[in-house]
């Protein structure tokens, strides 16, 4: 086994649990956790359980940058961020970027008070902006894996 198999298997690997844990908590746990009646408090229930995932997101999203580079390099595959035709790599950078920022930055700053503060005032306003906006984020990674996996298979053509 080469430096390039088992960076691609750990970036997929990654991948399948970084965006599976996402559709997981945007089609399962959201939908069940706003349909809870008392004695439970749904806010509360869900960070508990979405606190252990994002643990999980942050080594996932890691694994998947550090391998993305690995494989960059290693492929010489810079030259595909200047190609169009190549709008999936952008599209990966792009949802990584987005997913390290929430997780490693505004989350922990900002979103976590934020939340709270939210909640306290209106809990299930704010538990129904969270699964739209979990919505937009797994439409966003499912659209960027599928052109990937196209892309990495022959499927450059569709963008010509």
């Amino acid at each position: 086994m080469n430096d390039l198999a088992l960076a691609r298997a750990l970036h997929v690997l990654g991948v399948v649990l970084w965006i599976g844990g996402v559709a997981f908590v945007t089609a399962v746990l959201l939908p069940a956790v706003r349909r809870l009646d008392a004695p439970v408090e749904p806010v509360a229930f869900f960070e508990r359980i979405e606190g252990r995932f994002a643990a999980q997101a942050r080594w996932t999203t890691a694994l998947v940058g550090a391998s993305g580079l690995w494989l960059t390099w290693r492929l010489d595959a810079g030259w595909r961020f200047a190609e169009p035709r190549f709008w999936w790599m952008h599209a990966m950078v792009a949802v990584w970027a987005l997913f390290t920022l929430m997780l490693f930055v505004l989350e922990p700053l900002l979103l976590h008070r934020w939340f709270h503060a939210r909640a306290v005032r209106d809990p299930s306003g704010t538990l129904a902006l969270i699964l739209r906006l979990h919505r937009v984020l797994l439409a966003l990674s499912l659209l960027t894996v599928f052109g990937a996996v196209l892309g990495a298979h022959g499927g450059a053509w569709l963008a010509r």
